[in-house]
């Protein structure tokens, strides 16, 4: 594409480069790097350790060797390059030296969200092929009632004892020797991670993100953000099974020569006190994280001004969110950008000189963003026209994971259709103003309404049903399910129906897939052939909030 048509590249930061060299190396290569240039330094300070009492820290060279004792731990459990080896694990130390034990064995990693009930996580297993699980103690009891049903042939358990089944991670750390021959990997084409996401039909897949994926999109985020070597400290209440927390508070920040402060999960008082006692320099999360800041009690008496520009992840930025955050700090401090699972994640963010409220910002270097048509995805939309996004770049993923159509419908003649409809500026700046898909973003989670829906399809007395994102000041968006109960049911109220179904949802569904709004009608809207149409409640809920 001629420069003419980059208009983004006109508002880059001084000194950003259109284009990147990249290491032809794989994603554990930065932790290597680092070990070598900064064995001393902390690599992370974890806030939750196991006996409960103040913080642990483990050096670069320190997380360098156990990641390669893990390594050959895996390879003597008879993992092979190109397996997958989920984990299920809360974020701490054992998950980011297990992460690149992984990698350095040459098998793929597979994130589970540690919400998951016992069927979402034999999808993922089942669907990813895993054949080893790392797992903590506290998730066992989940883990135990589906492994048998997998592929999964070895459990290795952290933070406690269970029985006598499993392989415990610190006797395979204590008794492996670190693997000093480690398997060739073809940056271009091995997989260094498969996260799950819906992609464009709900239906949970893996995007297959190759290792010269995530390097380039660690060299674009870093460089972007203008990350000093070995001088950043990353405060990280993100969740390490999401891709931006693996990206953003893992990946990258070892890619700087960082240190993580680790939290187990997200603690207004803590992170507080954290950015103040450690002079942190970056702190990356969801809307609702800084939402939680601003409204802690004390958020005014905590010194934050050491703080640089961050990205924001997940959700878009609400603006007010967004002045008040910056003004508690003191400078500028939040800037939004855009990303999905299928690219690594990152694509576009706002310069840090520049940024431009309410805008996802702009292409990072190497990256080309184009708005087509939304009902043919062929025409090129003009500039200020709405369309559908598409992506082109190195961090673009290789495709979904057993899936051939699924990859040729959302990846078309080397372009990535996002779903999301967005336009862009004079200027190169993009903005989103809709998706086309019916995803709700539910405090920086995904829900998929079709996986909902058939949970609630489960419940005998549901009839048909529709789930369906409305906005939520402090979650972004919240589901809501429209119900039409059959007739003849039992129950003596709505409020009782409302109770019992959402109690059969408990038992099927994680935490924040909870329809937290039930409503209940005789009929619902569908269209012609039968369809029920989200779009006319979509567009009723507008109307009512007006």
């Amino acid at each position: 594409m001629a420069s003419t048509s980059r208009p983004w590249l006109a508002s880059y930061s001084t000194g950003m480069p259109s284009s990147i060299e990249y290491p032809r190396a794989p994603l554990y290569h930065f932790l290597q790097e680092s070990a070598a240039q900064f064995p001393d330094r902390a690599a992370i300070i974890y806030q939750d350790p196991a006996n409960g009492e103040g913080s642990v820290t483990f050096t670069y060279r320190q997380l360098d060797d156990e990641s390669s004792r893990v390594a050959s731990g895996l390879m003597s459990l008879g993992v092979n390059k190109g397996d997958r080896v989920a984990y299920y694990i809360q974020n701490s130390h054992e998950l980011v030296a297990g992460f690149y034990g992984i990698l350095k064995a040459g098998a793929v990693p597979v994130p589970c969200n540690v919400m998951y009930r016992p069927e979402e996580l034999a999808y993922h297993l089942n669907d990813s092929g895993a054949r080893v699980l790392l797992c903590e103690a506290e998730l066992y009891p989940t883990a135990r009632e589906v492994v048998r049903e997998t592929p999964i042939t070895n459990v290795i358990v952290a933070g406690g004892r269970v029985d006598d089944s499993v392989v415990y991670w610190d006797d395979l750390v204590s008794t492996a020797e670190p693997a000093e021959s480690l398997p060739t990997i073809d940056s271009d084409e091995d997989l260094a991670l498969l996260p799950y996401t819906g992609g464009t039909t709900g239906v949970p897949k893996g995007a297959m993100l190759t290792h010269a994926n995530m390097v380039a999109n660690a060299v674009q985020f870093r460089d972007w953000f203008g990350y000093e070597r070995g001088r950043e400290v990353f405060v990280a209440t993100l969740p390490l099974f999401h891709i931006g927390g693996i990206a953003g508070v893992m990946s990258v920040p070892v890619a700087a020569g960082g240190t993580i402060v680790l939290f187990r999960r997200f603690n207004a008082e803590r992170v507080l006190r954290a950015i103040q006692d450690y002079r942190a320099s970056r702190f990356l999360g969801v809307p609702t994280m800084y939402i939680a800041l601003l409204n802690h009690e004390a958020a005014g008496s905590y010194d934050l001004s050491s703080l640089r520009p961050s990205r924001t992840s997940a959700a878009p930025l609400p603006k007010a969110v967004k002045e008040a955050f910056d003004a508690l700090v003191g400078h500028e401090v939040l800037v939004e950008g855009y990303g999905l699972t299928e690219t690594s994640p990152l694509t576009h963010a706002n310069p840090v000189d520049g940024a431009k409220g309410g805008s996802i910002g702009v292409p990072l270097p190497d990256t080309e963003a184009r708005i087509f048509d939304p009902d043919d995805g062929v025409e090129e939309m003009p500039q200020g026209e709405i369309g559908e996004l598409a992506l082109r770049g190195p961090q673009i993923m290789k495709g979904y994971w057993n899936r051939p159509q699924e990859t040729e419908e959302a990846v078309r003649d080397g372009w990535f259709y996002t779903g999301d409809l967005a336009y862009m500026d004079e200027r190169g700046y993009f903005y989103i103003v809709d998706r086309k898909k019916d995803v709700i973003n539910a405090a920086g989670f995904k829900v998929w309404p079709r996986e909902v829906e058939e949970v609630l399809y489960q419940h005998p007395s549901v009839r048909v049903a529709a789930v369906l994102g409305v906005p939520d000041e402090y979650r972004g968006e919240t589901v809501r399910a429209v119900i039409s109960l059959k007739e003849g049911n039992t129950f003596d109220s709505e409020d009782v129906a409302r109770q019992d179904i959402l109690a059969h949802c408990q038992t099927h569904l994680a935490s924040y897939k909870i329809p937290r709004i039930v409503d209940f009608r005789d009929e619902l809207p569908v269209s012609a052939a039968g369809k029920v149409l989200r779009r006319v409640m979509r567009d009723e809920t507008a109307k009512e909030s007006q």
